[in-house]
């Protein structure tokens, strides 16, 4: 990639950078809203397997690699779009459902993908070009790190930590804790999906088992060895969990 660092070397910091965009946005539910979203892997696997048809079976060869940002986009619209599916229902009640609802939108969307034969099935999807690099995974990290700073310390971010202090006491003093909870939750799938697409251009292969609950878990820890409510944390938590798993290998 650079000519400078070892190849392995820039495999795991791709790998860090993707981490950190699914801990940023985890974070964002988990964290600063005070939700518990346990099935964020989902979302990856929608962006992931959108990102790759789109360069596999859509776009003709030498197109790929100039529509990958675009590409990337389409992904993180589409796990957006399956958000908007799981958030709409699971924020008209309150307590753990969304936890037992994202949970239940991981398998389905494993088993999906594991039932589509145009997608390969359980045998996973292969021949993407490897579009993903270490430019593209800084460019996204940044990105993701600037949206949802500026995201976190604007109205709408203070509206969100509200919520999460005390959901009625936002309610009464005229903060739309439906409406910023069901568009905190899409930005948060936006970026996953993103991440997702990321990952299937690194490896080259995707399979259905690549998204399953032990991943959304991989998220999880990440978030909560960072601290929650804490972008930097996010950063650090990606950070020290994949170079330790790296080391223990």
């Amino acid at each position: 990639d650079t000519g400078v660092l070892n190849p392995y070397v820039v495999q795991i910091l791709m790998y860090v950078g993707i981490n950190m965009i699914l801990t940023l946005s985890l974070n964002l539910v988990n964290g600063y809203m005070g939700e518990f979203s346990v099935g964020h892997a989902g979302f990856m696997g929608i962006g992931a397997y959108v990102a790759s048809v789109l360069t596999v079976a859509v776009l003709p060869p030498a197109w790929a690699a100039p529509a990958f940002p675009a590409v990337l986009i389409v992904g993180g619209a589409a796990a957006a779009l399956a958000g908007l599916v799981v958030a709409y229902p699971s924020f008209r009640t309150r307590g753990d459902y969304l936890a037992i609802v994202t949970l239940a939108f991981n398998m389905i969307v494993k088993s999906v993908l594991e039932n589509l034969d145009f997608l390969g099935g359980p045998r996973g999807y292969l021949g993407m070009p490897r579009l993903t690099n270490l430019f593209w995974v800084t460019v996204w990290v940044l990105i993701t790190l600037f949206a949802l700073r500026n995201l976190v310390y604007s109205n709408f971010g203070r509206g969100i930590m509200a919520i999460r202090e005390d959901e009625v006491a936002a309610n009464l003093t005229s903060v739309d804790t439906k409406r910023l909870k069901v568009y905190a939750f899409l930005i948060s799938a936006f970026f996953t999906g993103v991440a997702g697409g990321l990952f299937a251009h690194l490896l080259q292969f995707i399979n259905p088992r690549s998204f399953s609950i032990l991943k959304s878990t991989d998220m999880l820890v990440m978030v909560y060895l960072g601290g929650v409510g804490s972008l930097t944390g996010s950063l650090l938590g990606a950070a020290i969990f994949t170079i330790m798993l790296e080391i223990l290998r």
